[in-house]
């Protein structure tokens, strides 16, 4: 959980250095794409952090979301020879009710291709999967 925090605090630092305020939107897609490019890489630990869930769960519970987590690449794998790349498509952001919905762009090894919604929420400053 620390590690995902970090992360996410170095990617807001980033954003606020710059010049213009950033599109929260844009953060949206970023962070979504982030979460998913730690599933893409085998992070099934660091995806799971990126769930909006109690800052503490059952231990077990938190094994089941990573097994899922694995089961869902290796059904990628046998459907369609894996995830091979991840692009956001587009996001929007109610910034009233600090949620959001990512939609990132999934390219199968079997060159098929899946646009993906990934509600989004903030909490405490970060973006978390719904």
């Amino acid at each position: 959980m620390k590690k995902i925090f970090y992360i996410l605090l170095l990617v807001a630092v980033l954003f606020s250095c710059g010049s213009q305020k950033k599109d929260p939107s844009e953060i949206v897609g970023k962070t979504a794409k982030i979460y998913y490019d730690y599933l893409l890489n085998g992070d099934y630990d660091a995806f799971v952090d990126g769930m909006n869930q109690p800052d503490r769960i059952p231990d077990n519970y938190r094994e089941q979301l990573v097994a899922n987590a694995k089961m869902f690449v290796g059904q990628q794998q046998e459907d369609h020879k894996g995830i091979k790349k991840i692009a956001v498509s587009d996001a929007k952001v109610d910034t009233i009710h600090n949620t959001g919905d990512a939609y990132l762009l999934l390219t199968y090894g079997d060159k098929t291709t899946e646009q993906v919604a990934v509600p989004m929420v903030k909490r405490k400053g970060i973006w978390y999967m719904r």
